[in-house]
């Protein structure tokens, strides 16, 4: 019989499934294999870090009993510790950009979360910048997503040591950039066990309105991030990743969201030119909080505009 601890909701963090996309592939000899993280309990790969990065603060003492935990996301690690967190007794409160997918702030109120709203131009730094002033008051707990190293030990000890035990060779892998942890915690994984293994990175191509949510290209270099594992980095704009992630779900009946599809586009570019190579993507999540705003509808008529919306 399980123990109490196995039946939690954190205890099915985690573990996720690799499939081979054998109906993308550009040639037989290029095997392309995504790591289905939209199967962890809130629907994305931020599971993992809320977890982690609870665990470390409770073991660590700086996480009281009762605290109200505070944090800055454009979607998905909010929605991981609003299902998560309350689990262990925490209240959460979120500050967001305006500009983000309409349905996060949808999926965060179902979850009882309180909300924040920050103007986009301020980006996730003005978002940061709030969640610091907060987390001076008495009673709340800064999770800290964008410096937290519990985010990269976390993606080694679990992301890259599950794909390193399910694959027999990874040629590339090709990830999100994000916060840095995910990148960077499993590319240390993978290259202690094929020192060759390629890195490539992967970024939203953003819209005006959008300016603060800065990428690497405008000189905002995530605090976890290290930049020397990086071979190649991609900048996507969201009419493809789009695209993409529509062309993954008829192809392979797999329901990814649109940073996933941004991974997918970018290992296609990778391959050209390749006639053997195994290459993994994160699929960082499925694409049910995107279903309202029907993104797939929008990619052919006015694809600028797209970039308008911070889809991951």
């Amino acid at each position: 019989m399980a123990q109490d601890g196995q039946r939690t909701l954190a205890a099915l963090v985690g573990s996720t499934p690799i499939v081979e996309l054998r109906n993308l592939s550009p040639r037989p000899g290029v095997r392309l294999f995504a790591k289905l993280e939209g199967q962890n309990p809130s629907g994305s790969v931020k599971d993992r870090i809320a977890v982690a990065m609870l665990d470390a603060a409770e073991e660590s003492g700086a996480l009281r009993p009762g605290a109200t935990l505070v944090e800055a996301s454009t979607g998905n690690t909010a929605i991981a510790l609003a299902a998560l967190a309350p689990r262990r007794g925490y209240r959460v409160r979120v500050v967001l950009p305006k500009g983000i997918v309409p349905s996060i702030a949808d999926i965060l109120d179902l979850y009882g979360a309180e909300i924040e709203w920050c103007e986009p131009e301020a980006g996730m730094r003005g978002a940061i910048r709030r969640v610091q002033e907060l987390a001076e008051q008495p009673g709340y707990y800064a999770v800290g997503q964008f410096s937290d190293p519990a985010n990269v030990r976390c993606h080694y000890a679990t992301t890259g040591e599950e794909i390193a035990r399910a694959m027999e060779r990874v040629d590339v892998f090709v990830a999100g950039i994000g916060t840095g942890g995910t990148i960077t915690g499993v590319a240390r994984r993978l290259r202690e066990q094929w020192p060759d293994v390629q890195i490539v990175g992967v970024e939203p191509r953003l819209g005006e309105r959008l300016q603060g949510l800065r990428s690497l290209s405008e000189g905002y270099i995530p605090p976890l991030l290290d930049l020397g594992l990086l071979d190649r980095r991609f900048l996507v704009d969201s009419a493809s990743a789009i695209a993409a992630a529509r062309d993954v779900m008829r192809a392979e009946g797999v329901f990814a969201g649109v940073s996933s599809g941004a991974a997918l586009h970018t290992a296609l570019r990778v391959a050209e030119g390749m006639e053997s190579r195994n290459i993994v993507m994160m699929f960082s999540d499925g694409a049910w909080k995107y279903l309202p705003s029907r993104p797939w509808d929008a990619t052919g008529a006015d694809a600028e505009a797209l970039d308008e919306v911070h889809w991951w």
